[in-house]
């Protein structure tokens, strides 16, 4: 497989399976497009696309349903073997790091490792861990760290234990992603992680989920007293300065509530494969109108930015 290097497409929401990971994956697993993953057909599909690089990154569940010590050899496990797979097509992947929160000291030891060691592009969360979502207090000095770093932060959303199976006949992935989504979000914010660490470049996935069309209600929020001491920069600040990949939300509804919540250079292409086809928000972002120099940013521009090592 040829490590091509040009001015094609970066897909920054793109999974991969080290086999350790299919064993704990337990109903997931069984789903083909997760036993039917291989590095052959991820570079069939990136070829197809003009993707001359994708960002590799767990696919929910996460390494968190465990003890602390296999959390922590698996996520070790999985890092070094996409860092594997990074070394031998460095122009064709990259790898935002999973780490065994919440566990807090193995997490801060898998961040040295993943980015001082393996190099990495970036760190991946989920947006939810058992009971707690990422602004809880408990996780500050993760996120101070990762704001010391200035590190690229991927977050991806789940079923969170409140919610998990709550209607049995709809699937997670359309009750509750996009909600986990904007409760990670607004954790984030309405804590003050997001004002206390302005140097983290944060990523969140399919278009920001329920955020575009809940942010008006954020800035209702945000006038209440018991909030304002967490927003020194005002709401639309610290929300528009986000990054959000458009896997899953080519749709022309999505993308315009997307646009018109924030501008261009905080958008990037995503294609959730294997679960999405990469084809679908190229599209969609083709017939929405936007010109050319716009489409190039989505494509390339923006990620080159957040990750100057991708730069042709």
């Amino acid at each position: 497989m040829a490590d091509r290097a040009g001015a094609g497409r970066i897909d920054v929401h793109h999974h991969f399976y080290a086999p350790e990971y299919r064993e704990v994956m337990e109903s997931y697993a069984q789903m083909p497009a997760v036993r039917d993953w291989t590095l052959q057909r991820t570079v069939e599909e990136m070829d197809r696309n003009d993707v001359d690089t994708a960002m590799l990154s767990l696919s929910p569940p996460g390494i968190h349903r465990g003890t602390a010590e296999k959390n922590r050899n698996l996520a070790r496990t999985v890092n070094d073997h996409a860092a594997t797979l990074r070394a031998g097509q460095p122009n064709r992947f990259g790898h935002f790091a999973t780490v065994p929160m919440p566990d807090i000291d193995g997490t801060l030891t898998e961040i040295d490792h993943a980015l001082d060691v393996l190099g990495a592009d970036g760190i991946q969360l989920m947006t939810s861990y058992g009971d707690r979502w990422p602004g809880h207090p408990d996780f500050n000095v993760v996120f101070d760290e990762l704001n010391r770093r200035k590190a690229v932060v991927f977050i991806h959303p789940l079923e969170p234990d409140c919610c998990a199976g709550i209607i049995d006949w709809v699937p997670p992935v359309l009750s509750e992603f996009t909600q986990d989504t904007a409760r990670c979000v607004y954790s984030l914010l309405f804590s003050g992680t997001l004002a206390r660490c302005p140097d983290i470049r944060f990523i969140f996935c399919h278009a920001g989920g329920a955020v575009p069309v809940t942010a008006g209600r954020a800035e209702l929020m945000g006038l209440n007293n018991m909030f304002v001491e967490h927003l020194p920069n005002g709401i639309d600040h610290e929300l528009q300065r986000l990054y959000y990949d458009v896997a899953l939300a080519g749709s022309r509804p999505a993308l315009a509530a997307l646009f018109a919540f924030v501008p261009v250079s905080q958008v990037l292409l995503g294609s959730d494969y294997p679960f999405g086809a990469t084809a679908d928000p190229i599209r969609g972002l083709e017939e929405f109108g936007l010109d050319a120099s716009d489409l190039k940013e989505i494509y390339r521009g923006n990620a080159e930015r957040l990750i100057p090592r991708l730069k042709a």
